[in-house]
């Protein structure tokens, strides 16, 4: 592991004498996921303020409960009076719940953040900086059965090894006696087995660089028995990515649908079909190897304890993932303990890969991400004797420990579509974009699919899959489908956008290229979108179907035929889509707007073009309706999102105008 240090990026953040170069050095450590993941790890600074009266007190600035290191800012630090702390170690006992409350008393500023349940131990370590990581390397090395032993033998005398207890109160009293009379001075470091590092110094960059010294002394233990190549590059040699041909993608969805009705609200399923997941998935013991624990039990709140296991067909997986966990929980639990849901968050689909189920996209990526480090960690543990994580009790009472899920249960309100798919077409721009941003707003995963190569960049958030798909093409629509249930695990909700507005022809001048070309996008396009995405919609979440349709239906203009025959049409399908999916309980529904002006079919030569059909000034012609009101695409999106939503549960086959009162229609 290398130093990430660097003089001239180090000498911006010092501007602030008190944070800033804990600020930079933390994320430093948060860049790198072998250190910490998602919200993991701690780091502090010693300091001093003057308060109101001006006397000078002494303040641990520790990093606050729920942010993160890779992120972190001057104000995700907790600003506690060191004494208080100081004086908190000495008592003999302290519940989770009166250390929380002290932790909060010795706050100076009340608006700060709950300091991290480490606030304590960080305290008693007498030097100015702090630092605390999970580094796969080390945990991985003491997840073994002569783990202790083998971190002895690395570090000699150099590194304190700690047995593992529980973090918190009890885990600042463990190091307490332990360091009563030890040489801070000559000491580089405390392992905590199980669990992580800490290093420290009175310099910032010491503090940082001596992690990384130690956690590189643990990759090169690793690296000269073999376990960095032996278990990881070996093991993915041959593997490549599943055939999409083998798999039917409707498996997965199912398992979405399953865990979701487990789960009681909407979940997310993404299969992880990388080598090394493919690779993992193959080991012939992976289906005692995967129930044997987390690489820390700080990741059993994510992923819980143990890993689903399924076969050929997943489903059956969950529910005997159920019945294991409700096992698990009667066990381990005792009175006070409420089981919580029985959702896996990792399983291993045998030959093929992992699949992760989360929330939303960000647990999601949280437990894949924790998975991906813990399949690598195991092979390592392989490599050296055995993967032996702590025994279950310990990890239950982790993922069970009231200040763990006291984390989870912050920012609990979701979103009316979190959980859900969304597949929108022709995303990039005008209507098709306005939808993808309203459902975004609601918490929805959204497929974004469009001919324009700008798609794959439109959106930043991984709450947006982005897809070049030309929706004529029912291979392509096939394929992008496979990678959407890949992603997100299923669809909800298509909203099906994609057309355009073909030049102003009168029927007695219209070539046959412009004929079949509309009817092939603005009709074809549609019923094959449609007929693809209905195995999925099947196993889908309260599935909704919304057809752009346009005001043309009911009121078709002069020179528009090709567009308002192939919208008529498309009409028409819905309807029968309508009648034919309601029984699925699938909903169909259909928008005509008319006039939405800041769409990709409106150019200049288009809006000119209409306007003189009418005897219109351009002006004229984008005011021309009852309310007098510009129509914009957020309006379409709007009216997308309710259809979708339980506003329409009792709707299909509706098909209703955003168009700001066209006479002609009314």
């Amino acid at each position: 592991m290398l130093s990430l240090w660097n003089d001239q990026e180090a000498a911006g953040f010092a501007k602030d004498p008190q944070l800033g170069l804990r600020v930079y050095s933390s994320r430093l450590l948060g860049q790198s996921a072998d250190l910490v993941l998602h919200g993991g790890g701690n780091t502090s600074v010693k300091s001093s303020v003057a308060n109101v009266f001006g006397d000078t007190e002494t303040v641990l600035f520790v990093k606050g409960s729920g942010w993160d290191l890779q992120t972190i800012a001057a104000g995700g630090f907790a600003p506690v009076r060191l004494d208080y702390l100081l004086r908190l170690v000495d008592l003999s006992s302290l519940t989770d719940t009166e250390m929380m409350r002290e932790l909060r008393l010795a706050l100076l500023d009340p608006a700060a953040p709950t300091p991290s349940v480490e606030a304590i131990l960080h305290a008693l370590i007498p030097t100015r900086y702090v630092d605390h990581t999970h580094a796969d390397a080390v945990v991985a090395i003491s997840n073994t059965p002569k783990g202790a032993a083998a971190l002895r033998q690395i570090y000699g005398d150099d590194v304190l090894i700690l047995p593992y207890v529980m973090p918190g109160f009890i885990l600042a009293r463990q190091v307490f006696e332990a360091t009563r009379n030890v040489d801070w001075k000559r000491l580089k470091g405390i392992i905590l087995l199980h669990h992580g590092v800490i290093t420290f110094d009175d310099d910032c960059r010491a503090s940082y660089e001596r992690m990384i010294e130690l956690v590189s002394m643990a990759e090169g233990y690793l690296e000269q028995r073999g376990a960095l190549t032996g278990s990881v590059r070996e093991q993915t040699q041959g593997h490549a990515h599943i055939p999409a041909r083998a798999i039917d993608f409707t498996q997965i969805a199912g398992v979405r649908r399953v865990a979701s009705e487990m789960m009681g609200s909407p979940l997310l399923v993404r299969w992880d079909q990388s080598a090394e997941a493919v690779a993992y998935a193959s080991l012939p013991d992976i289906a005692t190897l995967a129930m044997r624990g987390p690489l820390t039990p700080d990741h059993s709140i994510h992923t819980k304890v143990f890993a689903a296991i399924y076969d050929e067909n997943p489903v059956p997986g969950l529910q005997q993932f159920r019945s294991d966990y409700q096992a698990y929980f009667r066990r381990h639990s005792s009175a006070h303990h409420t089981c919580l849901d029985t959702v896996p968050r990792f399983g291993v689909w045998q030959g093929k890969g992992m699949l992760y189920i989360a929330q939303d996209v960000k647990r999601l990526g949280v437990v894949a991400d924790i998975s991906a480090h813990t399949m690598k960690a195991i092979q390592w543990g392989e490599v050296l004797g055995g993967w032996t994580a702590l025994p279950h009790q310990d990890l239950f009472d982790i993922e069970y420990w009231e200040l763990e899920q006291a984390k989870l249960k912050r920012g609990q309100a979701r979103g009316e579509f979190e959980g859900r798919v969304v597949v929108v077409t022709g995303a990039v721009s005008g209507i098709g974009q306005a939808c993808v941003e309203a459902f975004l707003a609601k918490g929805a995963a959204v497929v974004a699919l469009d001919i324009n190569p700008q798609i794959t960049s439109a959106w930043k958030s991984a709450q947006v899959l982005g897809l070049v798909c030309d929706v004529t093409d029912a291979q392509q629509i096939t394929e992008v489908l496979q990678q959407a249930i890949a992603a997100f695990g299923g669809i909800d909700v298509l909203v099906s956008n994609a057309g355009n507005f073909p030049p102003s022809r009168p029927l007695q001048g219209m070539d046959d290229q412009t004929w079949e070309q509309s009817m092939n996008l603005n009709l074809g396009s549609h019923m094959k979108m449609l007929r693809a995405c209905i195995p999925f919609l099947e196993q889908g979440l309260d599935a909704s179907v919304v057809f752009i349709g346009s005001k043309n239906v009911p009121a078709p203009g002069p020179g528009a035929g090709a567009y308002s025959v192939a919208k008529a049409g498309l009409a028409q399908l819905a309807r029968v889509a309508a009648l034919e999916l309601g029984s699925k309980g699938i909903r169909v529904n259909t928008i005509h707007p008319n006039a939405v002006f800041d769409t990709g079919l409106w150019t200049d030569e288009v809006l000119a073009q209409r306007a003189s059909s009418y005897k219109l000034s351009v002006d004229e012609y984008k005011k021309n309706n009852v309310l007098g009101r510009s129509v914009g695409s957020k309006d379409v999106a709007r009216l997308a999102v309710l259809m979708a939503g339980e506003g329409f549960a009792c709707t299909t086959g509706a098909q209703v105008p955003v168009d700001g009162g066209n006479d002609r229609v009314i």
